[in-house]
């Protein structure tokens, strides 16, 4: 079986976000399936998809301060500057950390790891809702 829908996730503040029960609870049909894959796609130049630690808040604070860091502000070398001092970063982040994730799904659940979550990670101040698209394959 395949199936693909698209998932909108509301927007969100700056920052690295848990967001594994806000997909599950779009994707009811998970819960028939006995083995297979979710891929998971997000249709956005400026926020990203992760997996990380679902337990400690503190992680995705962390994450957020290291990549503003890495990754500052004003730089002087950017060229595109023109929506503002958060978006080539936000860019940069995005390819650093990458649009999409694929997760194995194993007896009706997502095959995460005891400390594992879905991580949104909003590169932009006011990045607005963000539209993920989810493609299953399985039995």
């Amino acid at each position: 079986m395949w199936k693909q829908k698209t998932l909108t996730l509301p927007a969100k503040r700056r920052g690295c976000h848990l967001v594994t029960r806000e997909v599950l609870e779009q994707l009811p049909e998970l819960a028939g399936m006995r083995v297979g894959l979710l891929h998971l796609f997000i249709q956005h130049t400026s926020a990203s998809l992760t997996i990380n630690e679902n337990a400690d808040p503190d992680v995705r604070g962390d994450l957020e301060r290291h990549l503003n860091v890495m990754v500052p502000e004003n730089a002087p070398y950017y060229e595109h500057t023109l929506e503002g001092p958060d978006d080539m970063p936000a860019h940069i982040k995005s390819v650093l950390i990458g649009p999409s994730l694929s997760l194995p799904i194993t007896d009706g659940r997502l095959a995460l790891g005891t400390w594992q979550g879905i991580y949104l990670c909003e590169h932009r101040d006011h990045g607005g809702a963000r539209r993920l698209v989810a493609t299953i394959q399985g039995e």
